[in-house]
């Protein structure tokens, strides 16, 4: 029998790896929905989808190798990333599904919700003040209206798989939706700023930079605290906190 590896879990949902079959389960049947109607819309490589039976979805596992870890150097080559870089622009490029996604949040909740975590990293002492203020500031840069693309909303390196430069699939689509395109590039670049031109390469020239840098301060912002609530470390090289700190 093939060994049961944990790729995720936490009291939301839980992710398991069974020889090369995942198994998702998911207390929020709406996000397996979300998942299963962006993948068959989706241009680009995506999982196939064996069963589905809730709050259990199976998909099969794809081909390659993850474009990189948050707090890892990527392995991966200068095209692999460019690669990336144009799949993003041809979902971005796509019809628009029905739905907002993760990507696309109302500005003023958004704004209100980016507030009340910058609040609370400092009155529970997560983060120090100077920090929390600064990437606030950027922060801002990312709410602006937007031209409504095709987004997967969860875009995280380890999301992308690569095999000899070319994309074999992309996975987690369960906050996709309409939303801004930004917002994708600066999740895949979390963290692997050095890794934004070669992106850029494949996506093409016409992106605001300082508003992928916005988007990197906001997120990190907002996921902080509730890294640390589900037992998971922020701090670690790399990751979040050091991404805030660059911005200083």
């Amino acid at each position: 029998m093939d060994e049961v590896k944990v790729v995720v879990a936490h009291s939301e949902r839980a992710t398991l790896r069974v020889g090369d079959v995942f198994l998702k389960v998911d207390a929020d049947q709406a996000r397996i929905d979300v998942e299963v109607g962006a993948m068959a819309l989706a241009p680009v490589p995506t999982p196939e989808v064996l069963w589905r039976k809730p709050p259990v979805l199976a998909i099969a596992a794809v081909p390659g190798t993850a474009l990189g870890r948050l707090g890892e150097p990527s392995t991966a080559s200068p095209a692999a990333w460019a690669a990336a870089g144009a799949a993003i622009r041809k979902l971005h490029d796509a019809p628009l599904p029905a739905r907002r996604g993760r990507a696309g949040r109302d500005l003023d909740e958004l704004a209100a919700d980016l507030d009340g975590e910058c609040e609370l990293l400092v009155a529970d002492g997560i983060l120090p003040a100077d920090l929390v203020t600064r990437n606030r500031q950027v922060a801002e840069a990312a709410l602006r209206p937007w031209p409504p693309a095709f987004t997967h909303g969860d875009l995280q390196i380890a999301h992308v798989f690569v095999d000899d430069d070319e994309i074999t699939g992309i996975i987690d689509w369960s906050e996709a939706g309409q939303g801004d395109a930004l917002y994708d590039l600066a999740t895949l670049t979390l963290g692997h700023e050095e890794h934004l031109g070669d992106v850029i390469a494949g996506y093409g020239n016409d992106v605001d930079l300082d508003v992928i840098r916005a988007w990197w301060s906001l997120r990190s912002l907002l996921v902080v605290r509730w890294l640390v609530e589900h037992g998971f470390d922020p701090s670690a090289p790399g990751c979040e906190v050091d991404v805030l700190k660059s911005r200083m």
